[in-house]
């Protein structure tokens, strides 16, 4: 199933590794980053593939939670069926 991540917060050394690092443990594989820095605030993007994990949406979306609140930064993670439903005209 894939996913989209985003992560936006002020800019610091680590959110991609972290963030990343948290995706290799669970196996979920990242199909597509996208990432930029405007006035020093972070905003990435990513189209995950978590079939391969073996915890829920949830539980993921759980564990992404914490990463973000140790890190100081927003992480919302929707399933990509929901986010296209979101952004469609």
């Amino acid at each position: 199933m894939k996913s989209i991540i985003t992560v936006v917060g002020k800019d610091k050394v680590g959110i991609i590794y972290n963030v990343c690092k948290y995706l290799s443990e669970e196996n979920i594989n990242v199909l597509d980053i996208s990432q930029t820095i405007v006035n020093d605030y972070f905003n990435m993007l990513m189209i995950v593939d978590t079939q391969a994990s073996s915890n829920s949406f949830e539980v993921i979306n759980d564990n992404i939670q914490s990463i973000a609140k140790d890190l100081g930064v927003v992480i919302t993670m929707q399933r990509e069926d929901i986010f296209v439903s979101m952004h469609r005209l």
